[in-house]
């Protein structure tokens, strides 16, 4: 009978709970949003095969030793994955426009607005303090530096913080433009802008170089997103290492993507999940996001008095480092207000300086509280 009872109890269909079906339920939505509606399909569908397999007892998935422990230790973990990630963001990124119109850096900053406001809101309602920070950088809508931050700061919400911040960076046309209107008039929507400047070359190399100087002297701790975001950045503009261009933004990013996705995934226990917090964080995240959105307007709106060459209010908005498209849903609204105007390369300045910006208030904040 004892035999019995071991062989039974071995069969993984006796241990499933309630919890694991509705992490599968959680699982086929994620499914659903990637594939049907294409919502971040590079992300939400690993992270949901990830959770769905997660989610199967007795399977040893997790267990020390078994794949997915693999994946998200030494990929997540030991925080490996986010700065490669962020070497093939570096590889895909111009800093043309913010070097063409270095006001744009301000806007960038300005947009860490959620990031803060959503810290102290998630403080107020009981959140501790490496909570409230993984919390609040939903608000810079930068997924791999969420995840990054939630590997230092809080393991536990690995899962449910990444989910938000690919969640609501799919949902950049839904949230910034009611937000982006209330804000502005229809003449400020509707301004052109001068023609930026072509920088040169050399101004291309010179940039990260001189930006990963200053911005780790200042934060130290955003080292591993600062150093391999230039060093793609490098790598691009040099034109001297094609391959290794062409292999950090495609081939390399395609294969850490994969493995984050899955890592992420199996962290949304059933156990993990299914609860208050992690409730929670999907409607701090929301306040994050309104905040950063809203901060970049307000911070354009008052650039505007006092200096020469106005800016169009709309590209704060881009300041949410959802690249590119913030900076597509910026220049959709100002063609809306007027069809002569072209936002998309002055909204690309504060999109990729939000970038910057929101790998900055990471490192702030390991800083400030480790």
């Amino acid at each position: 009978m004892e035999q019995l009872a071991e062989i039974f109890n071995g069969v993984g269909v006796t241990q499933l709970t309630p919890g694991n079906v509705a992490m599968w339920l959680i699982a086929f939505v994620l499914f659903y949003l990637a594939i049907k509606k294409g919502v971040e399909p590079l992300l939400l569908l690993p992270i949901g095969f990830g959770v769905f397999m997660a989610n199967f007892p007795l399977t040893g998935l997790l267990e020390e030793g078994g794949l997915f422990y693999i994946f998200y230790h030494y990929g997540i973990e030991t925080e490996l994955i986010p700065p490669l990630i962020f070497l093939g963001l570096g590889a895909m990124t111009d800093f043309g426009p913010v070097l063409a119109n270095p006001k744009t850096l301000l806007l960038g900053a300005a947009a860490q607005l959620g990031v803060y406001a959503a810290f102290f809101g998630a403080l107020m309602v009981g959140f501790t303090v490496q909570e409230a920070a993984t919390i609040g950088i939903i608000g810079g809508a930068d997924g791999p530096t969420t995840i990054y931050l939630a590997a230092n700061l809080a393991p536990h919400m690995m899962g449910s913080v990444a989910v938000a911040a690919y969640s609501y960076m799919a949902l950049v046309p839904i949230i910034i433009p009611p937000i982006a209107k209330l804000l502005t008039t229809k003449e400020e929507r509707a301004m052109v802008m001068n023609m930026m400047r072509m920088p040169s070359k050399t101004e291309k190399i010179v940039f990260p170089i001189l930006a990963s100087i200053i911005i780790i002297l200042l934060v130290p701790k955003s080292a591993p997103l600062i150093a391999m975001f230039m060093l793609g950045n490098l790598f691009m503009e040099s034109g001297a290492v094609e391959r290794l261009t062409n292999v950090s933004r495609n081939e390399l990013m395609n294969i850490v993507t994969i493995l984050l996705g899955v890592g992420v995934g199996s962290t949304m226990t059933a156990e993990n999940f299914l609860n208050f917090k992690s409730m929670g964080v999907f409607v701090m995240g929301v306040v994050a996001f309104a905040f950063a959105t809203a901060g970049g307007v307000l911070i354009a709106k008052l650039m505007n008095l006092f200096v020469k060459n106005k800016v169009n209010p709309l590209i704060g908005a881009a300041g949410v480092s959802a690249v590119p498209m913030a900076a597509r849903v910026v220049h959709n609204m100002g063609a809306e207000a007027n069809p002569q105007n072209y936002l998309l390369m002055h909204a690309m300045g504060p999109n990729v300086a939000g970038v910057i910006g929101t790998a900055v208030a990471a490192g702030a904040f390991i800083s400030a509280i480790l």
